[in-house]
């Protein structure tokens, strides 16, 4: 089999698809190589939250030392299995490395900008592209149960109202009283309105059905084993044939250093956070908007027919094997708060890799030294949040355009 093609996408996740769609609306002739079912990786089991809130990078003052003392604790939220690595040591140097005040600010700066782009896009683009995806302007709540973990996030607010991320202070007993879903014993609660949700699996089908609808092309089952650019383009081998683009995006995720290594490029520093989520049929109560956990680091979401737990970030490579101990942390934290923390039936315990860069921020942009070759990958735990403004600045940048927001903290030279 031989194609040529405008732009060939590699990546069928929520990335990938919305960037192709974004190429397609501004003229460009996009072909989709999945190697596997679209939406098969991590955007289908996560939370389905759009967050703001969340630009505060993990690469944080004095997380290195947390994160030691979190090895002997299989089931803590950040947990890095022992084991001989490279990869990984050399990573986890670079991470620690920006786990300081002026480099975690620099990074929420540059986290929230594209959040917020993102997040102002994404009512234009439900209805624009017709995306059946429940997609809701929820707010989301971070609830605290002792004041001292509250008090320590406060210290954020001020930093993240700079950037324009807004946030309310809630009594907690205030908050219990009309909120039944939720047990007594509540500190307090700080509310960011500007966050919304949507059910992911919906989201990825409703970018797959809008690019093909304005004539994009989807290929699923083709796993890319090669990729060789060169100053024309691309070729993109795979086992059902070959492909040969003007452009060529890489939007595979926690698998995009593999592909970088098959084009000879250098070892991108991304390494595979595994998370876990837990789905159910909705309990008698659920919460009345998304709600996070930050003393447990659990996620709650729910929609019509359905009740999520998600959490953790465990780097133990790309082992496969759904760990029982870190599953039941999730539900013990939720426990904690929640009248009703599991519903009467469960339907998936899921796993996924999030692809997370050694400084938390997205790698977006032209891959340096090649001029037909970009990246779009390193979203972390922010896949969805930061779907629509990648694919929109990706587009700027493929297409000549200027980009709505400074890409220099995101462009792959920085790690050249």
């Amino acid at each position: 089999m031989g194609n040529d093609d405008d732009v060939l996408v590699i990546g069928g996740g929520v990335i990938g698809l919305a960037t192709a769609l974004a190429l397609v609306e501004a003229g460009r002739g996009v072909r989709v190589l999945e190697s596997r079912t679209i939406g098969s990786g991590s955007s289908h089991g996560n939370c389905g939250t759009l967050t703001p809130s969340h630009a505060a990078p993990l690469a944080a003052p004095g997380m290195v030392a947390k994160a030691l003392r979190w090895m002997l604790t299989p089931d803590a939220p950040f947990y890095v299995a022992p084991r001989i690595d490279p990869a990984l040591w050399q990573w986890l140097l670079r991470f620690s490395s920006r786990c300081n005040g002026r480099d975690w600010r620099s990074a929420m700066q540059a986290r929230a900008a594209l959040l917020l782009a993102s997040r102002a896009l994404f009512p234009d683009w439900v209805a624009r592209h017709r995306l059946d995806c429940d997609f809701t302007e929820s707010g989301m709540d971070y609830l605290f149960r002792t004041p001292a973990a509250l008090e320590h996030f406060r210290h954020e607010l001020p930093l993240l109202a700079e950037l324009g991320i807004a946030s309310e202070s809630i009594d907690g007993d205030d908050y219990v009283r009309r909120e039944p879903a939720l047990k007594p014993g509540l500190a307090g609660v700080v509310r960011f309105p500007g966050d919304a949700r949507l059910r992911p699996d919906r989201y990825v089908a409703a970018l797959a059905q809008a690019l093909r609808a304005a004539g994009g092309t989807i290929e699923e089952q083709r796993d890319v084993i090669a990729l060789d650019p060169d100053g024309t383009g691309a070729t993109v081998h795979t086992a059902q044939g070959r492909w040969r683009a003007r452009e060529v995006v890489i939007a595979t995720g926690a698998w995009s250093p593999a592909l970088a290594k098959a084009a000879g490029l250098r070892a991108l520093p991304v390494q595979p956070g595994k998370g876990y989520s837990i789905t159910y049929d909705p309990p008698p109560l659920v919460p009345s908007r998304p709600v996070v956990l930050p003393e447990r680091s659990v996620c709650v979401t729910s929609w019509d027919g359905g009740f999520r737990l998600g959490s953790t970030m465990e780097f133990s490579g790309y082992d496969t094997r759904l760990n029982r101990r870190r599953l039941d942390a999730i539900e013990r934290g939720a426990a904690e708060y929640l009248v009703h923390p599991v519903g009467p039936a469960k339907r998936e315990e899921w796993y996924g890799w999030r692809p997370l860069a050694c400084d938390d921020l997205p790698i977006i942009g032209r891959v340096p030294g090649r001029d037909h070759l970009w990246l779009a990958t390193g979203h972390g735990m922010l896949g969805v949040s930061m779907s629509t403004g990648t694919a929109e600045l990706l587009a700027d940048m493929i297409c000549a355009r200027t980009p709505r927001i400074d890409m220099a903290p995101f462009s792959p030279a920085r790690f050249a």
